[in-house]
């Protein structure tokens, strides 16, 4: 008789879900944080940093892994994560956005992402003429997938988005994180992350540089604190 194959073992991770004070200093990179770079990075005052997940089954070697996960947040630096976006002209789709959620929480899921923590959704480079009503499909199957395992969507606002203002804040989600690009204002609620362009290296690698408020409706980002912080 054959038997399931055992799932692989998740160690929870060394830190607890958060809410983002104002005014926390952090970066975003599509680089491995080793431990002593995190601890560079903490000693120059930044609070957190988001890294990426994949948008294929397979995480790729310089997406977030279990290892760095438990290494950023030892160095004493809070984390979020981030979904890859495909590359700009792409077009959006209910079931992409479906796909893509599923795949996000599959790989949150390996690492140990705990739930109640933001996973984001980059939203950018979207094909021109793209009908708004395709982003927004897109968007909503997204932030479903997500939600229903047990994490907080978010929503990174890049440009060539094509929705405007109020389309962005009509949806589902409550968490949303301005990209250094030229992006709509987002009416009532505003944005709880502000990223701002980083033109030369830190620490070795290439950064965005990210900020953190309250926004008009009281919400914050949710992020994975370390231990005792």
């Amino acid at each position: 008789m054959s038997s399931s194959p055992t799932p692989p073992l998740t160690i929870p991770l060394p830190g607890r879900v958060q809410a983002a004070p104002d005014g926390a200093s952090g970066f975003d990179a599509n680089t491995v944080i080793s431990s002593s770079v995190g601890q560079q990075f903490v000693s120059q005052g930044f609070n957190f940093c988001v890294r990426y997940l994949s948008l294929q089954n397979t995480e790729q070697s310089h997406d977030l892994s279990a290892g760095e996960a438990a290494d950023i947040l030892n160095a004493g630096l809070a984390l979020m994560a981030v979904q890859h976006v495909r590359f700009p002209g792409w077009s959006p789709s209910a079931d992409l956005g479906q796909q893509d959620g599923n795949i996000a929480v599959q790989h949150a899921t390996s690492i140990g992402l705990p739930s109640g923590m933001n996973l984001w959704c980059d939203l950018e480079g979207v094909a021109e003429g793209t009908a708004a009503q395709d982003v927004i499909d897109h968007c909503t199957s997204w932030f479903a997938a997500v939600s229903a395992a047990g994490y907080v969507p978010g929503l990174y606002v890049g440009s060539d988005a094509i929705l405007d203002g109020q389309q962005l804040y009509d949806l589902p989600f409550e968490h949303y994180w301005q990209s250094c690009s030229r992006v709509p204002a987002l009416p009532v609620r505003g944005y709880q992350i502000v990223q701002t362009l980083c033109p030369n290296e830190v620490n070795g690698i290439g950064i965005d540089k990210d900020a953190t408020q309250t926004d008009g409706k009281g919400g914050q980002a949710l992020w994975l604190a370390p231990e005792g912080s």
